[in-house]
């Protein structure tokens, strides 16, 4: 498992923070069976090296591992991953989740039902099958050869042929299923999936009409292409489009590409259009388009105003980002809550398919300010 942080994202994260981030990846790491219990962790000496982090930040990041009782240490022989904490009550149920990975989206969401499973003494199994259809299915499959009473899945949805085909098949598994961020929208009513969801189609509208409200006659879309979110994406901004009367300008960018350096290109699409402000998703694209017109002598927000989509790292860009915020830690807590309704009430509770608006945290990309003319902070 790499620990390694990208140069630019180390760059930019306060001292403050560094120890913290790297506590969450071996958290992370943990949970997803990196590391079984009783395995030896890497020694601080070897993170320290590996990370380029101080062995100071790395024995903090340590502390906070210790502190919430999933590392152990022994004196003169290392830390080590320590046997999991007994739930006060005991319980009969074992809940398996699958997630697409483990990496910055998610651990918020698996805490949150992490804990709510725990308060109730229900005990966790966790899959990651990192965006590979043979290790979801495998991984579902292991959960429930294992006895699982439930399954909270964040399966593919998108990019195959019969998206409904496929989450009927999940549906039949034998045992309760709670999707997460993932639903049919297409069938409308027709849709009888239980699912917790973000409202990522007014997430994107409350966006543009955040923009608006500051002046932004006309607000770009730069979307990175084939993600789960991005379709809800594009029809809130369409929508605010055609609600607030301009001519929508969207383009859609492979992830590939942006790895590739597209942000100048994307920078170009904006001049092109005379965006004065552009809602950009994910963080990372928003902070290479924040890059590139810095390049190119414009200034954030004078001359240009950005919004990015997720908010995992746009506090951390060189201007703040405003962002759309999902509510992660509440999307888990509450998939958590109606699997558990669902196994303790069985037919008898009502189906449940819950949306949950993102918020938009303001920073300083977008020029946003209060009443007395100061820059709003989140």
């Amino acid at each position: 498992m790499s620990l390694t942080p990208s140069g630019h994202a180390r760059d930019m994260v306060s001292r403050e923070l560094k120890f913290k981030l790297l506590a969450e990846e071996l958290r992370r790491g943990i949970l997803a069976g990196a590391w079984p219990v009783g395995a030896k962790l890497p020694t601080e000496a070897e993170l320290a090296t590996q990370t380029g982090l101080s062995l100071t930040t790395v024995r903090r990041a340590f502390d906070e591992l210790v502190e919430a009782e999933l590392v152990i240490r022994r004196q003169g022989a290392g830390s080590f991953v320590a046997e999991p904490r007994p739930v006060l009550r005991r319980s009969r149920y074992a809940v398996g989740v699958l997630l697409p990975d483990t990496q910055l989206y998610y651990p918020r969401v698996l805490q949150g039902i992490e804990e709510t499973l725990r308060a109730n003494g229900v005990s966790l199994q966790l899959s990651a099958y990192n965006y590979d259809p043979g290790l979801e299915d495998a991984g579902i499959q292991r959960m429930l050869e294992s006895g699982v009473d439930g399954l909270i899945l964040v399966p593919t949805l998108t990019g195959i042929s019969d998206p409904h085909a496929r989450a009927q098949d999940l549906m039949r598994k034998g045992v309760p299923v709670v999707l997460l961020e993932r639903s049919l929208t297409d069938l409308g009513p027709a849709d009888r999936t239980e699912h917790v969801c973000s409202d990522h189609v007014g997430g994107a509208y409350d966006a543009v009409a955040h923009l608006r409200g500051l002046g932004h006659s006309s607000v770009s879309l730069l979307t990175r292409g084939r993600t789960a979110t991005e379709p809800a994406i594009v029809a809130g901004y369409l929508r605010a489009a055609e609600d607030f009367g301009f001519t929508p300008h969207l383009e859609r960018v492979p992830k590939t590409e942006w790895e590739a350096g597209a942000a100048e290109e994307m920078l170009e699409f904006l001049r092109f259009h005379a965006a004065t402000a552009a809602l950009v998703f994910g963080d990372r694209e928003a902070t290479q388009i924040q890059a590139a017109a810095r390049r190119a002598g414009l200034r954030v927000p004078e001359d240009l105003a950005l919004v990015s989509y997720d908010d995992e790292l746009a506090d951390l860009a060189e201007v703040p980002l405003t962002a759309v915020a999902p509510p992660k830690h509440r999307l888990g807590r509450i998939a958590a809550e109606v699997m558990l309704r669902r196994l303790k009430e069985g037919d008898e509770c009502p189906l449940h398919q819950v949306r949950l608006r993102p918020r938009i945290v303001v920073r300083d990309s977008c020029g946003a300010r209060d009443l007395a003319g100061t820059i709003i902070q989140s």
